[in-house]
């Protein structure tokens, strides 16, 4: 990354007070549940370990990422706290979970297996291995079917090493405040908490709140909750299946984390029936002054922004011209005083009277804000601003 800050072309720059008010905002609501902070895909897409390091300073004592390698990578960058890994592990990469400990999530007998053979052959072998088991409530992707929960509950009891500390599931529609599937996965979630209790395992910890149900649904709090795209600064829209309509009242007062810019490096002046870009996508009507960001699809910059998208230049909008190509981007500065090369581009933030959210690239690309926010590629450097 360039030491003098105006030599940067295209960057993202991520607050760390922004964050942490969000961490902090979500602990005060949910005391005394413990906050597990999900900073898996690179803390979605905002820095993984500069992210963690950060809300390590704040308190945070949990982590969650998807596998190890992710945690790895945090502890290479000093965070200390317990990491979850929600993904499980991989045959291979038991040694390294017990000698980074981490903490794994398991949903079948084979982990229990791996993590006691990998225990038992090191030369200092570890106390306990913890593990948290994962239940399938009903979204059938990871976790163990309640049926086969009796078998799996045996397994844990004959481990010499691992050790039951956790018991989670996850929830398939929780932005959804009276959605039956969901009340059906929580019965059957308290259902296998009870089933694992009466075995005679008796974890510490019970979670199944992401950041939707962290605020839909307090009763499913348990003692520990999963903030994920909430720490960033965004919700899914809550909706009613009887109303059918959105109730953003619930949402706690959190704050976007990322800003992504970039610099103009060149202005052209067009005259009229100009074709623009590849397979000439804009065709000007009239002469124009255009502007040539210097980021595209390569930088993560959605294509579905093609003449829809838009971005903010000395403090107005300004629309995306013709298609975003993989390096470049045109948007259309007519008429706008001043605009010069080197000037500071808003791809997504705010000014005192302006603001482009991750939502408004969602909407053009009928997607989500997780997916734009992921979608920001490594060559985009991560700044951390206070």
């Amino acid at each position: 990354m360039p030491s003098n800050p105006n030599t940067r072309r295209t960057w993202a720059e991520i607050s760390v007070t922004a964050l942490q008010h969000n961490y902090a905002t979500i602990r005060d609501f949910v005391t005394p549940a413990a906050v597990c902070a999900v900073v898996k895909a690179n803390a979605y897409g905002h820095g993984g370990a500069e992210c963690a390091r950060a809300l390590q300073k704040e308190g945070a004592k949990w982590f969650a990422v998807t596998d190890a390698t992710e945690a790895i990578e945090l502890r290479k960058a000093g965070v200390t706290g317990r990491i979850l890994l929600l993904s499980g592990f991989s045959r291979g990469e038991e040694e390294s979970i017990i000698e980074h400990n981490l903490t794994p999530v398991i949903w079948d007998w084979s982990h229990v297996e791996l993590l006691e053979d990998a225990a038992e052959k090191m030369d200092k072998a570890p106390q306990s291995v913890p593990v948290h088991l994962k239940i399938d409530t009903g979204m059938a992707r990871l976790g163990v079917d309640i049926a086969d929960l009796p078998n799996m509950v045996q397994v844990l009891q004959s481990a010499n090493f691992v050790m039951l500390e956790g018991v989670l599931s996850h929830l398939a529609s929780a932005e959804v405040i009276d959605a039956p599937d969901v009340e059906a996965q929580l019965v059957r979630f308290d259902d296998a908490v009870t089933a694992v209790l009466e075995s005679g395992l008796s974890p510490i910890y019970y979670h199944i709140c992401n950041s939707a149900a962290i605020v839909s649904r307090e009763r499913a709090w348990k003692n520990m909750v999963r903030p994920g795209i909430s720490l960033y600064g965004y919700y899914l829209p809550f909706m009613s299946v009887i109303t059918g309509s959105p109730d953003a009242s619930r949402e706690l007062p959190i704050i976007p984390v990322l800003s992504w810019k970039t610099r103009i490096i060149a202005v052209r002046d067009v005259g009229a029936r100009q074709p623009l870009g590849y397979n000439g996508g804009y065709v000007t009507q009239a002469p124009a002054r255009i502007a040539v960001l210097p980021v595209g699809y390569g930088d993560g910059l959605n294509r579905h922004l093609s003449n829809r998208g838009r971005v903010i230049v000395r403090n107005d909008y300004a629309s995306i011209v013709g298609n975003v190509s993989m390096d470049i981007t045109l948007v259309d500065v007519t008429g706008m005083h001043g605009v010069d090369v080197g000037d500071e581009v808003i791809l997504i933030g705010a000014t005192e009277t302006r603001k482009i959210s991750a939502w408004e690239h969602a909407g053009h690309a009928q997607t989500i804000p997780y997916e734009i926010l992921c979608a920001i590629t490594a060559r985009v450097p991560r700044v951390s601003v206070e």
